[in-house]
């Protein structure tokens, strides 16, 4: 879903581009402006010369030139040699600021991305089909279902569930908020009640208060559809939203002289759309058992964010002389944090070690209640007994237990 699902931020690869961008465009009019100086030094210069050939055409050709003559001609070819130096300086100066530009491009794109990879990590089977089916996903939300389906029909994709109507729906319900057309997100928000209320949604009462703020909006011609509205839908929100309720009903007294100039303004603005487009695509999403942002759109984002980072310690690993870039299969030389929105799993790091746990690796539960790592817990052995680095209890080693955050 184009702006709907998918609104990732800028990456290093987007911010390295928009800096050439602006680099491009400081070129462009530069040119602009050397060509610009150059037609005019170019006209200039044809017009004396002209001028001079006039003069000098006039002279019989058994005649020598007189001194002012001569000094005409001096003063003429001097003005063209300037000009043309001129010309020639601000041509090289653009050269240069061109030349500037290409090794801009080499700094901020690489060519070989080989060290940042490992090429059989996508050999099997089982992973070409996942993501042939991260990308058919990835159509569906953007609305592109002819698409998905023939490259679904192709490699032979199986959808967990159906994936066109699904995210189809989605699309026309949040096109609907964006034109601000509730009728589509309350028949959705209302079929599925009893589901918003097991996640402890707000979102059905939100949707139930834009429309009620839509009635008053339109005067007090529709005053008694707004109190009738209010009487049928608000009834269930009583216990969590009896505030926003009575804040809903002091609006009724602003109605005669508009509620835009009222004290409750605030209640009308973008932001409250805004804010509700928004938390229905994370209820639909949650509801549906999928992400908010397309798995491919998030991948792409991540790794636009960490090639470059890989590739400068590459070339401090390749300066250092420290073998292969890593030989870890599922981690990397270094951290690369992506922000707490791309954060899905626990992570725990090992008080002893400082290590972050892995499967290999993993937090162990001391009697005592104390977590350290496995290979901690190794260490920390003396034959049968040992002691926890913190209480300090003596247990068995045996009796640690493996936990799962």
């Amino acid at each position: 879903m184009s702006n709907k699902l998918d609104s990732f931020s800028l990456s290093s690869g987007m911010e390295a581009c928009l800096s050439l961008e602006r680099e491009l465009n400081k070129l462009l009019v530069r040119f602009e402006g050397i060509k610009d100086i150059g037609h005019n030094l170019l006209d200039t210069a044809i017009s004396d010369i002209k001028t001079l050939q006039d003069d000098l055409g006039n002279v019989p050709e058994d005649q020598f030139l007189s001194s002012e003559q001569v000094e005409r001609v001096k003063s003429v070819m001097m003005k063209v040699k300037s000009s043309l130096a001129k010309f020639g300086g601000e041509h090289r100066e653009l050269h240069s600021a061109l030349s500037k530009y290409g090794k801009l491009i080499d700094r901020n794109f690489v060519a070989d991305y080989a060290a940042t990879s490992r090429p059989n990590i996508f050999n099997h089977p089982d992973k070409v089909g996942l993501i042939n089916k991260i990308i058919c996903q990835h159509y569906h939300r953007q609305g592109m279902h002819d698409v998905a389906e023939a490259l679904a029909e192709e490699t032979d994709v199986q959808y967990e569930f159906t994936e066109k109507e699904s995210f189809g729906e989605l699309n026309h319900i949040l096109d609907c908020l964006r034109n601000k057309d509730l009728e589509p997100a309350l028949v959705w928000a209302t079929a599925h009640s009893q589901a918003l209320d097991n996640i402890n949604s707000s979102l059905e009462f939100k949707l139930h208060r834009l429309k009620y703020i839509e009635l008053l909006s339109k005067g007090t011609n529709y005053q008694a559809d707004a109190i009738t509205y209010a009487r049928n839908h608000f009834r269930k929100f009583v216990k969590q939203h009896e505030k926003d309720i009575q804040v809903l009903m002091g609006m009724l007294l602003y109605i005669p002289n508009g509620i835009n100039t009222s004290p409750y303004s605030c209640l009308v603005s973008e932001e409250l759309w805004l804010d509700t487009y928004e938390l229905f695509t994370r209820e639909a999403c949650q509801l549906m058992g999928i992400t908010v942002h397309s798995p491919l759109a998030i991948c792409l984002n991540a790794g636009c964010s960490a090639i470059p980072a890989l590739l400068n310690i590459k070339q401090v690993m390749m300066q250092r002389q420290v073998g292969p870039m890593w030989n870890g299969k599922d981690e990397l030389p270094i951290e690369i944090d992506l922000g707490p929105d791309s954060r899905y799993h626990s992570m725990f790091a090992c008080p002893i070690l400082r290590q972050q746990s892995t499967k290999g690796n993993p937090p162990m539960r001391l009697v005592c209640g104390h977590v350290i790592s496995r290979d901690a817990l190794s260490k920390l052995c003396n034959g049968n007994k040992m002691k926890c680095p913190y209480c300090p209890m003596e247990q068995s080693p045996g009796d640690a237990r493996f936990v799962i955050f």
